[in-house]
């Protein structure tokens, strides 16, 4: 951000992009930060709390883009931002209360991510 890295792992781990919509709680919040830190994708069917391995937790309104009319988006299923970053730094405070280390970006500022991803594995994960 802005020239400085803010947040990063250096080792295998997960990057997590949480996009939150209008109807997330935190109780969603707490279930989603448990299935990321189990959920069994890593090396060996392993997970982030078989191998103690990092997440980095970076929020993204533009996954609730709909494109499904002309060619701009529109992002009326994406939270407002004083909804939504309390439940992202939920997710966040949930990993870190299972153990996990958690690194983050910077809620709603124009970050510039970078990522290698392994396999490619790529999953949409809901509750």
């Amino acid at each position: 951000m802005d020239g400085r890295v803010i947040g990063a792992i250096d080792e295998p781990g997960l990057l997590v992009l949480v996009g939150v919509t209008h109807d997330d709680t935190k109780d969603k919040a707490r279930k989603l930060a448990a299935k990321l830190w189990g959920l069994r994708i890593l090396e060996g069917e392993k997970s982030c709390s078989d191998l103690g391995a990092p997440l980095l937790v970076v929020s993204q309104f533009t996954l609730y883009a709909d494109t499904a009319k002309g060619r701009r988006p529109t992002w009326n299923n994406a939270a407002p931002g004083p909804v939504a970053e309390p439940l992202v730094t939920a997710v966040v405070d949930e990993l870190r209360r299972l153990g996990a280390r958690v690194e983050t970006g910077q809620f709603g500022a124009d970050m510039k991510v970078a990522l290698v991803n392994d396999g490619p594995v790529t999953l949409i994960v809901e509750l």
